[in-house]
């Protein structure tokens, strides 16, 4: 069953993982989603098929959220075909592959923070030119996702990845109190230790279940339980709720 209309909502990276729960979570609380993808046409058709199945509202919609030229005709599409954006959720990710910094090759660099970064903050800036008050926008919800690999480093694997997100954390405050009088609010997510193919994409397929001990909860994640705290801050119970960070990440 879907819920009151809410507008249209464009997931970036929405064709699998925590993407494809977002999306499929948010159509059944009244979005219209735009379901963004960059290559996996068949999975991000997929998961609008099933939307639209369940009485909602949604388009796949290809763009390279590390070409700026695609992130403005992404938007363009899904307001076109979806009506006015009124929520942006910034999930498209890389983690660069698993690496000490020793081994990092600037190709790799420019990419991580290409697609996690200055992707993320683009796709924020058509947001925010479509949703502020102050250009004629009714407002709207931005929510990037972090991670806890911001806070713990991620040293030894991923700290590329890391400090990508950490940019993103200073960017979603920064942005929420930027926007906050003109009818925005921004949040970010910082899931931990998720049960997704990110694991296996960098040859190790076991580690969730393998690393679930040193998690005070004793187990990792769902895509799930994320896209429950992506929707709940979307929604209007967080209505006060900006400039925040949430973790979602089994206590670790």
């Amino acid at each position: 069953m879907i819920d009151e209309p809410r507008g249209t909502l464009i997931v970036t990276g929405a064709g699998r993982g925590i993407g494809a729960a977002v999306a499929a979570m948010a159509a059944r609380d009244g979005w219209a989603v735009a379901v963004n993808y960059r290559a996996e046409q068949g999975k991000a058709d997929a998961v609008a098929k099933e939307i639209v199945a369940c009485g909602g509202r949604a388009l796949a919609i290809q763009a390279d959220v590390a070409r700026e030229a695609e992130i403005v005709q992404l938007f363009q599409i899904a307001e076109q075909a979806l009506g006015p954006v009124q929520g942006l959720v910034n999930n498209a990710g890389v983690s660069g592959g698993k690496s000490r910094i020793e081994s990092l090759t600037p190709e790799i660099i420019r990419h991580v923070l290409d697609v996690n970064v200055a992707g993320a903050m683009l796709c924020a800036r058509e947001a925010v030119r479509r949703m502020s008050t102050r250009r004629g926008g009714q407002g709207g919800v931005i929510v990037n996702l972090s991670s806890i690999a911001s806070r713990i480093g991620s040293a030894c694997e991923w700290v590329h990845y890391a400090a990508s997100k950490g940019a993103i954390d200073s960017f979603t405050i920064g942005l929420a109190r930027e926007v906050a009088a003109e009818g925005i609010r921004v949040n970010a997510v910082a899931p931990g230790l998720i049960e997704t193919n990110f694991h296996a994409e960098n040859g190790d397929p076991d580690r969730p279940r393998r690393m679930a001990s040193a998690i005070p909860m004793q187990r990792p994640g769902q895509p799930k339980e994320i896209a429950e705290a992506v929707v709940w801050l979307l929604s209007p119970m967080a209505s006060y709720v900006t400039g925040t960070i949430l973790e979602a990440g089994g206590g670790r």
